[in-house]
Formats: C-alpha cells, structure tokens, sequence
C-alpha cells in the first residue's frame, strides 16, 4: 500500500512530520530496486522512494526514503546491523555510477537516508535499535561504533487514533490491518470504522478511494477464515454497489476465490488462485494490454507471500508497466 505517493507522505507525517513539511511528494519517485535476499523474502520486503526537497540547497537536493517491511513475529535483534547493510548497497550503488558517469571525485556527495522499520508482526518489539546493543562494549570502544537514527512503526502496538490522527487514508488502512489475525467481532468493527473515516475520500480523490477499497478487499480474502468472508465482502460490496470498477473487481475476484478456493495447507490451490487474480485485476485496470504474457512469470514464483503481495501491487499500481518492473524486481 505504500507504494502510493499520498500514502508514503502519510508514513512519513505520522513518523516525522518535520522531515515531511520539507518534502516534495509531487516528485517522488519511486527506485526498483531490493536488496532483501531470497531465502529473507518470506519475512520482509524492502521499497526505495528518491524525494527532493521542496526547497533544495547546494548541499542537499533530495533524500531516499527506505522501507524495510518486517512480517516475520519474532523480533530481529540485529535489525540495525541489516539497515547499515542495505544503507551501504545504496551509496556503493551511488559510487559506482559516479565511477561510470566520470563524475569528478570533488562532487561525490553521498544521498542522505532515512530508514524506517515498518512491522506488521504480532511479537512485541523490544530490542533496541543499536549496533552497540550487538556486543560485550567497553566504555572506550563505544565511539567507534556507527549510529544512526532509526524511523519505527508497529502496526499491530500502535493505537487507532494514533494511526488516523494525520487524517490520510494510510492511517484507516493500517487499523484494519493491525485486526487482520483478530476475532471476527473487532475485526468487522474494525472494517466499519475505517469505511466511515474513509468516507469523505470518496469525493476528494475517487482514485485513492477505489484502491484504499481494493485493499481492504484483498486483506480480507487473503487473511480471514473461509466463515467469516462472506459477511465482511458484503460490508465492502453493499457500501460501493455504485463503484463500477470496485463491482467488477470484486466480482472477479470472488469468482476465481471460490472456483479455486484459497485453503489452508493446499498451496498450490492457494498459488494458482493468486496468479488468476492477479491477471484478472491487470485485465479489469488495463484491457488494452494483454495481462496473459506475465503467466510465465508469475508461475516461476514459488514464494505464495511473494504472489499475495504482487496482488495488492496489481490493484494499486498507477500503469502497467509499473507492474512489470515491480515483477521484474
């Protein structure tokens, strides 16, 4: 869901509102490249947005934003010593194209970075973020240790009205999903809010509204129980009988669920399911490309988090050729 401009302000206002007055989002764009490994993919994704500033200096023009998306519940403790990892690939990736471009060495200026940890997990987040929380430090040694700031958001920890206080669309999505592993009760509850704060979007920004709608829709068909769907699409479907687009996605979507059904334990039941709904979003959105030629692709993918995940980008995603790159990452 981040991957949208107006979202990743959101993050950043919740997380650091002075670093985000200073931000041009109408420029942002965002960098297709990971440097999360295969065997980590399961448990964390990673997304790189390049932002200028709205009012650049000599000194410093724009900043990168990295997202690094932890799923997994158990607490990493060397959380800080992965960020420094992957801080250090973007600016060695910054030196070499320097190298390449013949860039004189007096105007090597590295990008500065902001990290930001964004954790879905269930597992309360204790451990600190410090290199030096890694070892058995003496006194004299600290200061030889690198430091850096480190931007923190805990879904699941974070209280409602400290999620929608910015008022953006982000802050509705994330309350649903910090519900998506609770009791039917506080999960439909939870859904009825978010649709009355999302309400007034609807008129603001029907775009924005359709995909923050998709989403909900998706979070539900892929993290609830088979019993309880039917009544949580329905709060969806019944809202926006209206919504066209939302209409014929949904029943799309609905349709392939319950050809294929999504079932705990038969992943390869659950895979296909994501590959056909994935193409039949692609179709809905853009019916003058031809979603079918990224079948090869999709099937290749063994990862059935990876597959979930290229669905929501399906639904949000702003053309297709955005979906090919984030395919091809």
């Amino acid at each position: 869901m981040i991957r949208q401009r107006e979202h990743l302000q959101a993050l950043l206002e919740m997380l650091a509102g002075e670093i985000a007055d200073a931000l041009d989002f109408e420029r942002v764009e965002q960098l297709n490249r990971s440097f999360i490994s295969d065997e980590l993919r399961t448990q964390e994704s990673d997304m790189i947005f390049s932002v200028p500033f709205r009012n650049p200096t000599e000194q410093c023009e724009e900043v990168i934003i990295y997202i690094l998306i932890e799923h997994q519940s158990s607490v990493d403790p060397s959380m800080e010593l992965r960020l420094l990892s992957y801080m250090t690939q973007i600016w060695m990736e910054e030196r070499r194209s320097w190298i390449e471009r013949k860039i004189p060495k007096a105007e090597w200026r590295l990008t500065p970075i902001v990290p930001i940890v964004f954790y879905t997990g269930t597992g309360a987040w204790k451990s600190p973020f410090s290199l030096t929380a890694l070892m058995d430090l003496p006194e004299v040694l600290k200061r030889f240790v690198p430091t850096f700031d480190t931007l923190f958001l805990d879904v699941k920890a974070t209280a409602p009205d400290e999620l929608t206080q910015t008022g953006h669309a982000l802050g509705w999505l994330l309350t649903v999903l910090r519900q998506e592993h609770s009791d039917p009760s506080a999960m439909r509850q939870a859904l009825l809010d978010a649709l009355a704060g999302l309400r007034d979007l609807q008129t603001q920004d029907r775009e924005a509204y359709t995909r923050a709608i998709l989403y909900l829709f998706l979070l539900i068909l892929h993290r609830r129980q088979a019993g309880e769907r039917e009544d949580l699409l329905h709060i969806l479907t019944q809202e926006h009988t209206q919504n066209q687009e939302i209409v014929n996605m949904a029943g799309s979507i609905i349709e392939l669920s319950e050809q294929r059904g999504i079932q705990k334990g038969i992943e390869q039941g659950a895979r296909r399911t994501s590959i056909e709904s994935t193409l039949a979003i692609l179709n809905k959105r853009f019916p003058d490309a031809d979603a079918d030629t990224f079948t090869p692709a999709l099937e290749a993918i063994e990862d059935l988090n990876r597959l979930k995940q290229l669905i929501l980008e399906a639904s949000v995603v702003e053309s297709f050729r955005a979906f090919q790159e984030r395919l091809e990452a």
